[in-house]
């Protein structure tokens, strides 16, 4: 009885963090203007689950934020939206396997090792918070580097055409962004991420419903 009160209360958990994921998604509260750049904050519930409900959960909920980006993707799409979904053409240009590759796999790695980074760094840290704010800015930046790179690497040249640059000024444009937004994203992540964690681990902790219970 009481491991399907805890199954129940991980269920609404998780359904609470994907109605907040998808609330990011369909309003301007997923993106935030800093001067003329936007920072995206639909990462932080893929890592807040990853750390406080695991690998399982936090892969979930990246499997969610990178499905919301195909649909956007897909239904509302830009001149570079090919490199989100195979669904999309644009120019003459078409999105293809890739396009999945790129707009699930990193989502669903930002979950995953943000789970997993926790759990295995939690005994060897004894500074939770440090810990925290440690896996939300490194599993940010990895996840920025993979959807970059992977645009870069798969559709280099369609992607340069869509924005009427060449090859080096596009790997010019996504090493800017690494170094602008990027940063501006895991920097808010390390600083969200820790104040929630210290708020709902102990609730989390009551209900049994937290990972490996840890913390």
């Amino acid at each position: 009885m009481k491991k399907n009160k805890q199954k129940i209360q991980q269920l609404t958990l998780a359904a609470f963090f994907v109605a907040i994921e998808v609330l990011m998604g369909f309003t301007p509260i997923g993106f935030i203007p800093v001067g003329a750049l936007s920072i995206t904050t639909m990462h932080l519930p893929v890592i807040l689950s990853g750390i406080l409900m695991g690998p399982l959960y936090g892969g979930l909920m990246g499997f969610i934020f990178g499905f919301i980006s195909f649909c956007k993707a897909t239904f509302s799409p830009g001149i570079t939206s090919f490199v989100f979904t195979p669904f999309v053409t644009v120019g003459g240009v078409q999105g293809n396997f890739w396009s999945l590759v790129i707009v699930f796999v990193p989502r669903i790695l930002l979950g995953v090792l943000s789970g997993l980074m926790y759990s295995k760094l939690s005994n060897k840290v004894k500074n939770k918070h440090l810990l925290v704010a440690i896996v939300a800015i490194i599993n940010t930046m990895i996840h920025s580097c993979l959807v970059l790179g992977g645009i870069y690497l798969f559709f280099a040249q369609p992607y340069a055409q869509a924005l009427g640059k060449s090859v080096g000024a596009i790997a010019a444009l996504m090493g800017m962004t690494i170094c602008t937004n990027s940063i501006l994203e895991a920097l808010l992540a390390g600083i969200v991420i820790p104040v929630l964690v210290k708020a709902l681990t102990p609730s989390a902790k009551r209900t049994g419903i937290l990972y490996g219970a840890k913390q």
